[in-house]
């Protein structure tokens, strides 16, 4: 597939960028819809959705680019090329949140509801952004014979980027079904995070270009520990509210 998709007075305008965009744009969409629902202020949310969508860019970036040292640093250029891909979801997550937390403590909102508003919009800002990695050739996994196979490089693989957008797409519909019956503010979240984390893990060990960490690669260090750590919150907090409820 052709990375650029037009070309506006000789500048190239590549289908990555236009799916990172349709992905936030979508994702935002989602969250404001369920975020009116629940009474937040229309301008407050945008907001929000400025400041972490700037940060949760410049941290994906930052992120991708700590762990290709070797050859951002060799072509400095290069660390402000988004266009032409090399962008972490893990690194965007992290800044996101850390960004949204200090945003809704200044403004007194409730960070915890705000985050499990917000799963669903992101998970499926995922599954549409791995599109954008199809449009780079890139993120697919190692040599398939299966039929939905796709050629890089004139060699058959796995389209490991087709998979996790589909598993996000499964993990978004399980999130808007799942957040009215939640049990406390925070856990959509951590649901969010512990059903895409099984997924990336498996999808992540097909992948050849997995940024690593020595010889681990590093978004199935960071699955297997966000696994365990929200799962351990969840049934943490659950039982704390059985034991409340039964002194009551």
């Amino acid at each position: 597939m052709n990375p650029v998709a037009i070309e506006i007075f000789g500048i190239s305008i590549r289908w990555y960028g236009i799916l990172m965009a349709l992905a936030m744009l979508s994702g935002s969409m989602v969250m404001m819809h369920l975020a009116k629902k629940k009474g937040y202020k229309e301008n407050d949310l945008y907001d929000l959705l400025l400041i972490v969508l700037i940060f949760s860019v410049l941290g994906s970036r930052l992120y991708y680019v700590v762990f290709n040292w070797g050859y951002y640093s060799a072509n400095p250029s290069q660390i402000l090329n988004f266009r032409g891909g090399g962008m972490a979801i893990h690194g965007g997550i992290i800044f996101g949140l850390i960004s949204g937390y200090i945003f809704t403590k200044i403004k007194k909102i409730n960070f915890y509801e705000l985050a499990d508003i917000a799963a669903p919009g992101l998970i499926l800002g995922q599954a549409i952004g791995r599109w954008g990695n199809f449009a780079n050739g890139e993120a697919h996994g190692g040599p398939t014979d299966l039929p939905w196979g796709i050629m890089v490089d004139g060699i058959k693989v796995h389209p490991t980027f087709l998979y996790e957008s589909l598993w996000n797409l499964m993990v978004f519909g399980v999130l808007l079904w799942y957040l009215p019956r939640r049990k406390f503010d925070g856990e959509g979240f951590l649901l969010y995070g512990i059903l895409y984390s099984i997924g990336r893990f498996f999808i992540e060990g097909m992948r050849t270009d997995s940024l690593m960490l020595g010889s681990f690669r590093m978004a199935q260090v960071i699955s297997i520990v966000t696994i365990i750590i929200f799962s351990g919150v969840i049934l943490y907090v659950r039982k704390r509210m059985e034991r409340v409820k039964g002194n009551q």
